[in-house]
């Protein structure tokens, strides 16, 4: 019950049907009480009539009655249906009180019309009928067969009822069902969009009830759109204002380290060399990032995986040297429509949080597959991995998974997503070494 109240007060379209279904079904019980009734009166003044035409009938064709001292056996005959015809003045003279005896004993001061007694323990509806010629006739019928085929006919008249309410309340279920169907239809269309992706929503096929409430999305999307773009302007402007100091502190440090110093003086310049390093690569890294959230469209062809690996390993094997790091490609090489600065901006970045963060002696691969109808690239190293729990954090801006010794940023893996995203990637990390729980294996699914 619980269950139910709140799946009432959580949906419209719930709360909707369950009062289009009370409402049917209270309208249509009324309904059919009074179809009931309706059609039980008709019946008995059916039957009523059917006394006045016997009246009628023995009226104008100037029958005579006898009464014969056993009642014969005649097909058809029935005594709980039977209409019996008897002058009224004979009803004290019945042979017996029975209600199978003819003449009935009805009683002989009967008024004119139709009545309703008890004779010998039996309902009789009587009616009374002064003849042309001043005979008083009555016509009778026990009143069970009589109420009994009213009954009968009033259940046949509620039997459309019964069939169609249900049809009925599966007919307004369906429709409200379909009416409620554009409003999942923009709740799936705005679930599958992509973070950064702000594009007005088509309201054209909404109902009018429902597009107002679109169009103030699209409205909140566009101020959303322009404070995002606000904000990446701000980080891509306050990157290249950093470029200029960082570049000239950079230059003063190599003409420091030119001249004599004592050795703790170039331990010092040594850690700001490598401070200053870190800012540069930083700003790039921002500047990268502000790119791939850009919403502006990039040029799309064929590319060759093995083309932007060859580009990849020349650029970074000097970091994989430097580490004695095993850095290579296998796999056959496959194409996959991108824009091939993007694909190589996503790759360079995953290998190089590969190369940093595993250990010296360790190794990093470069994989490509082709699995039915889509391309897989992989990128696996021997390092120390991602947690499970730490999976779905480690896209976030400068998040950074907690006991990692290695100098980053924390930017690297939300490039990747942001990149993935814009040129239709699935990115899924896993464990090189499921068993063991170590190394990275960074999986980019593309569509053939």
């Amino acid at each position: 019950m619980d269950g139910f109240k709140r799946r009432l007060n959580e949906s419209v379209q719930f709360r909707l049907s369950a009062a289009l279904s009370v409402t049917i079904l209270i309208v249509a019980l009324l309904a059919g009480i009074f179809a009931f009734v309706s059609a039980y009166d008709e019946a008995l003044e059916m039957q009523d009539n059917t006394l006045k035409q016997v009246a009628a009938l023995f009226e104008r064709q100037q029958m005579t009655l006898h009464y014969p001292s056993e009642t014969p056996t005649i097909d058809g005959d029935n005594e709980e249906t039977r209409v019996v015809v008897q002058y009224l003045a004979d009803g004290a003279n019945a042979p017996r009180s029975g209600d199978n005896s003819l003449p009935l004993p009805l009683p002989t001061a009967l008024p004119e019309g139709f009545s309703t007694l008890n004779v010998a323990d039996e309902q009789f509806r009587v009616l009374v009928r002064t003849t042309a010629t001043g005979e008083r006739i009555a016509i009778s019928q026990e009143t069970e067969s009589r109420d009994r085929d009213a009954r009968e006919s009033a259940w046949r008249g509620l039997l459309p009822f019964v069939i169609l309410i249900p049809v009925l309340l599966l007919v307004v279920a369906d429709l409200i069902r379909k009416l409620f169907r554009p409003i999942a239809t923009l709740a799936a269309q705005i679930d599958r969009r992509d973070d950064q992706d702000m594009t007005p929503i088509d309201a054209s096929y909404l109902p009018t009830e429902v597009r107002s409430f679109a169009l103030a999305i699209n409205r909140l999307l566009g101020r959303v759109a322009k404070s995002m773009e606000s904000q990446r302007r701000f980080v891509a402007d306050a990157a290249h204002e950093l470029r200029s100091p960082l570049t000239a502190l950079s230059l003063q440090a190599e003409r420091l380290a030119a001249t004599e110093m004592s050795d703790q003086a170039g331990e010092r310049l040594a850690k700001l060399r490598q401070g200053i390093d870190r800012g540069r690569n930083l700003i790039d890294q921002l500047l990268m990032l502000a790119s791939a959230q850009s919403s502006s469209p990039h040029a799309v062809s064929p590319v060759s995986i093995h083309k932007i690996y060859r580009t990849v390993l020349e650029d970074l094997l000097p970091l994989a040297d430097k580490k004695q790091i095993d850095l290579g490609a296998e796999g056959d090489d496959c194409q996959v429509a991108a824009n091939e600065l993007d694909l190589q901006a996503l790759v360079k970045n995953l290998v190089d949080n590969a190369v940093r963060y595993t250990p010296p002696g360790g190794k990093v691969d470069l994989l490509v597959s082709r699995q039915g109808d889509r391309v897989v690239l992989q990128v696996r190293d021997t390092g120390p991995g991602i947690p499970e729990s730490e999976r779905e954090r480690v896209f976030d801006a400068f998040y950074r998974v907690p006991g990692n010794p290695e100098i980053g940023s924390g930017l690297g893996l939300s490039i990747v997503k942001a990149i993935a995203a814009r040129i239709g990637a699935t990115v899924r990390l896993d464990f090189t070494d499921r068993e063991a729980g170590t190394g990275l294996c960074v999986s980019l699914e593309f569509q053939a």
